[in-house]
Parts: C-alpha cells; structure tokens; sequence
C-alpha cells in the first residue's frame, strides 16, 4: 500500500507527532491546492429525530488550504457532539506518547539498525540524511514507528502542518461541545504494531525509499478533496491498495465497524457531526456502501 494512502487512513500517527515537539516546527510553503472550488463533501443521515452528518477530513494540511466554509460551520455548530477517529483532547494525546512508548520502542539491547542487512541500512542511512536527522535517532524504535516518522517529516517540512489538520481545526471551532470517538489511539497503533517484523521492515523501506512520492500523491488527494471529488479521491486511494489485507484492515473493516456504531446512534435523537479520514467516504466500501446494506440512505449535502 503507497504510504501516502495509507496515513490518509489513520489519525494516530498525526496527532502523536502533533504532540511531539521536535516535530512539529517546520514552517515551509506547500504547492498543494489553496483555494475551495465546491469544498469537501459532506453527508448525512437522518430521521425523524436524528441526523448524523458524515464529513471526510485530511489529518494534516498546509496552513493556506481554505476549505472551512458555511455550510460545514452550519452542520458542525448545529450538531450536540463532534466525534472523530480516536479522542484528539490534550489529557489523550499525552496518553498517546506513553502508549507510542510501550509499543513503538525495541527492547533493550535492540536497536533498529541491527535489524536491517547492509543494502537496507545503506538505502535507510541515506533517506535519513536527506531529512537531515542522524541515523542513529531511531534506534530505539520499531520498524513501524521509524517508518510512520520517515512518512510525516517530510510532509511537514514541506508546508505541510499537523496543527492545521481538519480534525484539530474543528474542534478548535466548537470547544464548548461534547466530543466522542469511533476508536481507540491503541487500536490504530495496533494495526502497524500487530505486523510482523519483516513487514515492517519493508514498510520502512517503503518510506525509505519513497521519501520524495509522499507529498506529490498527499498534494493530488489534497486538490480533489478540496473539490469535493470524492470519485477521483477515492481513484487516488486505490493506486495504493495493493494488498487486500491490509486495505481490509485499515479501511473496509473500519468502514463497516463505524457503519454499525451510525445505525446504533440512530436509535437515539439528536445531531452529530462525525469527521474521519476522506478516503473512508470514497469510493467502494466506503461507509455510506455499508450503511446502504443496512437500509440506510445517504444524502450528500454539499
């Protein structure tokens, strides 16, 4: 799976880093797409007591990219709570660090390097100059996380900006409100933690080498999300579904898990704007596929 698809899925790795500041103070300019034409999608379901509206976020933008507009406002401040992917509150992103300690982190006496052959530590050695961190920072990580950090720096030191991603932004909109969310922090780290280590290893190696192919495909999502296209989104997404496992596990599972907690809420009255990863709202499988199985139709509203 390109990276690039797959950190459009999860929100964890984000807003650990978010919280992390030796990452988090970059200040370069993206290229990426400014302007709103339409502006992203946004759904809902509803009843005769209940609405549930359903928008696709991007975890991290460049701070110029406008896409906040009325009608998201309108459907955001007239919702009773706000729920994302995991809890994104101060009190769980400092949990965070401490879960990314307990999983992310090799044993002692183990560093990352040692796990790698020659070819690997020369192609890892080299990516790792090119983000002008010494090689031996990562040491003490695992595979996974030194991968998840080689795939973000980047972005950030680019123009990209953890804190102008879309979830942080509308929260910072509506503090006053109730938050919830559809999963856990462990969960999302716990699908890169459960791969085995050789997996990891080439998903490191994927970073590795792709250091220069993240941001250009995470610039294209970017300009059709900021459109509202979810169709060429989600075409975008699918160049990186290459494994059928790993999409299962990081999207069509997912998306069904969620569609169940939807139909559960509408057993209760009241409004919710729920706000997850655009690729989760795209193209087949997505959330509204799983929801449509279950009787429930969705309406794309703006």
């Amino acid at each position: 799976m390109k990276l690039s698809s797959l950190l459009a899925l999860t929100a964890a790795p984000f807003a650990l880093l978010a919280a992390s500041p030796a990452f988090a103070d970059h200040h370069a300019t993206s290229d990426a797409a400014v302007a709103a034409a339409s502006g992203p999608a946004l759904w809902k379901v509803a009843d005769e007591d209940t609405t549930i509206y359903l928008f696709g976020t991007v975890h991290v933008l460049p701070k110029e990219v406008q896409w906040y507009d009325a009608a998201i406002a309108d459907a955001l401040t007239g919702s009773d709570m706000i729920v994302t992917e995991i809890p994104m509150d101060e009190q769980s992103q400092a949990g965070l660090q401490q879960l990314t300690a307990a999983k992310g982190v090799l044993p002692a006496g183990t560093t990352l390097r040692s796990l790698l052959s020659a070819e690997q530590a020369e192609i890892y050695t080299a990516a790792m100059a090119k983000l002008g961190i010494p090689a031996e920072a990562f040491d003490p990580y695992k595979p996974w996380l030194a991968g998840l950090t080689m795939s973000i720096v980047p972005l950030m030191q680019q123009g990209y900006d953890l804190n102008s991603g879309v979830e942080k932004v509308l929260l910072a909109k509506v503090p006053e409100k109730p938050t919830g969310a559809l999963e856990t922090a462990e969960f999302q780290l716990g699908i890169f933690d459960g791969m085995t280590q050789d997996a990891q290893i080439a998903f490191m190696m994927e970073a590795a080498n792709g250091i220069g192919e993240v941001k250009p495909m995470l610039d294209r999502m970017v300009a059709e999300w900021v459109k509202g296209d979810a169709d060429a989104l989600a075409a975008i997404m699918n160049e990186g579904m290459t494994d059928p496992a790993v999409a299962d596990a990081l999207l069509y599972s997912r998306n069904a898990n969620w569609a169940e907690w939807i139909d559960a809420r509408m057993d209760e009255p009241g409004s919710v704007f729920i706000a997850v990863g655009a690729g989760h709202l795209a193209g087949a499988k997505s959330v509204q596929d799983y929801l449509a199985e279950k009787g429930i139709t969705t309406m794309r509203v703006k």
